[in-house]
């Protein structure tokens, strides 16, 4: 199974908009982090679409590891 490139070990702060869907990057080799710039057409990795349940501030996965993807759930700190 191929691994995904670390974008960065830290989440990516982000402003949401409810109702709204995103693409997070799955791959790691976005040029436009946390978001999929289509990079991954050359990996097997596919981006994660994610809804906005409400309006502000999220924190979207940067080590491309969590469990709760996009949504980051501290895996960083174990790398």
């Amino acid at each position: 199974m191929a691994t995904p490139h670390i974008a960065q070990k830290a989440p990516f702060e982000v402003q949401l908009e409810e109702g709204k869907t995103y693409y997070w990057c799955a791959c790691g080799q976005s040029k436009n982090q946390p978001f999929c710039d289509g990079s991954h057409k050359t990996t097997s990795f596919v981006p994660v679409a994610h809804t906005a349940k409400r309006t502000g501030a999220a924190w979207l996965c940067g080590c491309k590891q969590s469990s709760r993807a996009p949504l980051c759930d501290g895996t960083h700190n174990r790398l």
